[in-house]
C-alpha cells in the first residue's frame, strides 16, 4: 500500500506564516518573536495567564528536544522530553499582545468607523507587541509588529517585509490542489480560477489570526473557494448575457443554454402529465 504523503498541514503553515510576519517586526533580539501567548490586551497578564504561558514554553520545549532527537535517528518518546512548567522562569516568557498603540491614526479611512482598526492605517495582518518581565518584576516592550529600529527610536513602517518563499509555494499548491477538485476541474476557465485564488491569498494571506485559531488550512482553503465561485458566477453572467444577444439575432445560443432550455421543457412535460 502506497504511503499517504502530507502534502500541507496546519504545523507548517503557522510556522512559515509566523516567519513572514516576524519580517514586519522589529524586536530587541531575535529571540524574542518567538511568543508563548496570545492576549487581546496588556491587563491581561495576570497569575493564571503567566501560569498558562509557562505551560506553552514547556510544551514547545520539550516538543522541540523530541523533534531533535527524532532527527538524530533515536527511537525515543515524547513523555521522556517532558519539562515541568513550573521550572521556567516568569522572566522567560514572552507575551504577545494584539494593540494598535503604535499604528498611526488614518482619518477618515472608513465612512463610518466602528472599531480601532477603522481608524487606523489599513494593514496586512492584525498589529501587536511583544512584552516581558525585566529582573525588577516591570513588564517592558521588547518588539513590535509594522516597525522598523528600536522601541522608542524606531518608526512605523509596512513595507519592508513579505510572505516567505515556502509559505507562497503552500499557496500554490493548495490552489493547485483545488482545481483538481471534480467539481472544478471541468471548466474551459480554470486557469482564471487559479490566478484569482492565488491573488487573493497573496492579500489576505498574512490576515491569519492565530490568537483566534490554528487552522491557517481551514482559512486559506475557504479563501480559495470563494475566489472559485466568484470567477464562476462572473463567467456564468457573462455567458448569460452572451447567449441573450445570441438569441436577440437569431443565432443559436451556447451548448449549455440550449440543453437547460431542454431540460425545462422535459420538467415541464412532467408536471403537465402528472396534472392530466
Amino acid at each position: 500500500m502506497a504511503r499517504k504523503v502530507n502534502y500541507l498541514n496546519n504545523k507548517d503553515m503557522l510556522a512559515e506564516i509566523h516567519k513572514s510576519k516576524a519580517t514586519f517586526c522589529s524586536y530587541v533580539s531575535p529571540e524574542y518573536a518567538n511568543y508563548d501567548i496570545i492576549l487581546p490586551e496588556i491587563e491581561k497578564i495576570n497569575i493564571r495567564t503567566i501560569a498558562e504561558a509557562k505551560r506553552n514554553k514547556a510544551k514547545k520545549q520539550g516538543q522541540t528536544a523530541y523533534e531533535a532527537a527524532k532527527a538524530d535517528g533515536k527511537k525515543v518518546k515524547l513523555a521522556e522530553f517532558e519539562v515541568d512548567y513550573r521550572s521556567i522562569q516568569k522572566t522567560d516568557l514572552v507575551f504577545r499582545i494584539m494593540m494598535f498603540d503604535h499604528i498611526p491614526d488614518e482619518p477618515g479611512r472608513k465612512k463610518n468607523p466602528k472599531t480601532i482598526a477603522d481608524h487606523k492605517t489599513k494593514l496586512n495582518f492584525p498589529p501587536f507587541q511583544h512584552y516581558k518581565f525585566d529582573e525588577n518584576d516591570n513588564l517592558v516592550c521588547i518588539g513590535k509588529s509594522h516597525w522598523l529600529g528600536g522601541m522608542e527610536n524606531g518608526h512605523f513602517s509596512k513595507e519592508h517585509g513579505k510572505a516567505t518563499n515556502k509559505l507562497a509555494m503552500m499557496w500554490l499548491k493548495l490552489v493547485d490542489r483545488y482545481s483538481t477538485r471534480g467539481n472544478v476541474r471541468g471548466y474551459t476557465y480554470k486557469d482564471e480560477m487559479k490566478g484569482q485564488a492565488i491573488l487573493q491569498l497573496a492579500q489576505i494571506g498574512l490576515q491569519f489570526d492565530e490568537s483566534k485559531s490554528n487552522n491557517p488550512f481551514a482559512y486559506y482553503t475557504a479563501a480559495v473557494t470563494n475566489s472559485f465561485v466568484r470567477v464562476i458566477n462572473l463567467e456564468k453572467r457573462n455567458q448569460n448575457i452572451r447567449d441573450d444577444i445570441l438569441e436577440m439575432n437569431d443565432y443559436s445560443p451556447s451548448y449549455t443554454r440550449l440543453h437547460q432550455g431542454e431540460w425545462e421543457a422535459a420538467l415541464k412535460r412532467q408536471e403537465e402529465q402528472k396534472s392530466g
